[in-house]
Parts: C-alpha cells; structure tokens; sequence
C-alpha cells in the first residue's frame, strides 16, 4: 500500500529523496504512423507534430532515431500530490539556477527529471542540497 501523498511544499521538498537511476536516457520524435509497442520507453506524449518518446540510448541508436536530448533520469521519492502547487517550481528554480536544464514527468506516485547527462552529479547535489535546507 502506498502512503498519502503529501501536498504542503515544505514537506515535500524535505522529504524528497533524489535518486540517480542507472542508465543513459534520450528524447526522440518519431512520426505518428509508428508502431510504438514494442519499443521500451519511459515515456510517451503524443503532440500534432508526431510522438514523443523518451527511452534508453541504446534502443534509440539501434532504431536510428535522431537523439533529441541526451539525459539522466532523477527520481524524486516522495508520494507527491498531483495537486501540489509549488513542488516543480521550486526544484526547477533550484536547478535552473546553477544552469541546469530540466525535463519534468510527473507520475502517480513521483515526480522524475530528466537533465542533460553531463550534469547529472551537480543535479543531484542540487536536489539533496534543496531538501536539505528546507524548513
């Protein structure tokens, strides 16, 4: 059983727990006449423009779609409200103001960031830095 998800932002950002997952992830395009089932994405919007779909680099390269954004996938472990009003602002702030970009899917249970790889050690600083010095 899941615990309650959590609204008030000061909660939230001090119990956030950033979490570095394994792997290389990218953002792709791909048209909307593509079979997308058996691809093994994380993500998947789609838009006018085609479908966007973010999964491992590795499928991606092996499909020869053309990489998007190159990043790293940060969970935050919190049981977030989907009605939270504040949390996203101000982890994003947060990063945007040391120049890190972010990509935000907020799911039922988490939240997860996608930053560009290079900067995925000074994201995660970043969040445990913001958790930590919240009241």
């Amino acid at each position: 059983m899941q615990n309650q998800a959590i609204s008030n932002l000061s909660q939230l950002l001090r119990s956030m727990q950033a979490v570095l997952e394994d792997g290389v992830y990218v953002y792709v395009s791909v048209p909307h006449n593509v079979d997308t089932r058996s691809l093994p994405h994380l993500g998947l919007f789609r838009e006018h423009e085609g479908i966007t779909l973010i999964l491992p680099e590795a499928i991606a390269v092996a499909h020869g779609f053309e990489v998007l954004f190159r990043c790293a996938w940060i969970s935050l472990s919190v049981h977030s409200d989907l009605e939270a009003v504040g949390f996203t602002a101000a982890f994003s702030s947060a990063l945007g103001a040391q120049g890190i970009s972010c990509n935000v899917i907020a799911a039922a249970y988490h939240d997860h960031v996608f930053v560009p790889y290079d900067k995925a050690e000074q994201a995660l600083a970043c969040l445990q830095a913001l958790s930590a010095q919240s009241p």
